[in-house]
């Protein structure tokens, strides 16, 4: 589990990160302001967590950007530990915090993690 534990230190200043363990399953929590269920993916595909996000953001027709430091497209791969499976993975956004649950078991078949608002 230190692999992905060093991996999600690596993410961009804006995402905050937090991984659980249980007896069942590992839980990553990240913190992704302005993105939405549709606007995100998670794939779980032969031990590697995959993260696609971008924040969508509306600009005010008479404003026009001086800086822009808000943004955030996030496409991450990360290691699992080996344990780790997307059979059965659960995912849920909420107010811009995605919560990943991703079961314990010996092997894993690639699987696409469908995310919903909560």
């Amino acid at each position: 589990m230190s692999a992905l534990r060093d991996a999600l230190r690596d993410l961009p200043d804006a995402v905050f990160a937090d991984l659980l363990e249980s007896e069942e399953a590992y839980l990553v929590v990240l913190d992704l302001p302005g993105v939405s269920a549709d606007t995100l993916d998670v794939t779980v595909d032969r031990g590697r967590l995959r993260i696609e996000a971008r924040r969508e953001k509306s600009l005010p027709s008479e404003y026009r950007y001086l800086t822009e430091d808000r943004s955030l497209f996030l496409d991450a791969e990360l290691p699992l530990p080996p344990d780790a499976t997307g059979d059965g993975a659960e995912a849920t956004m909420r107010k811009g915090v995605l919560e990943l649950h991703l079961p314990k078991s010996r092997g894993d078949a690639g699987t696409h993690v469908e995310v919903t608002d909560a």
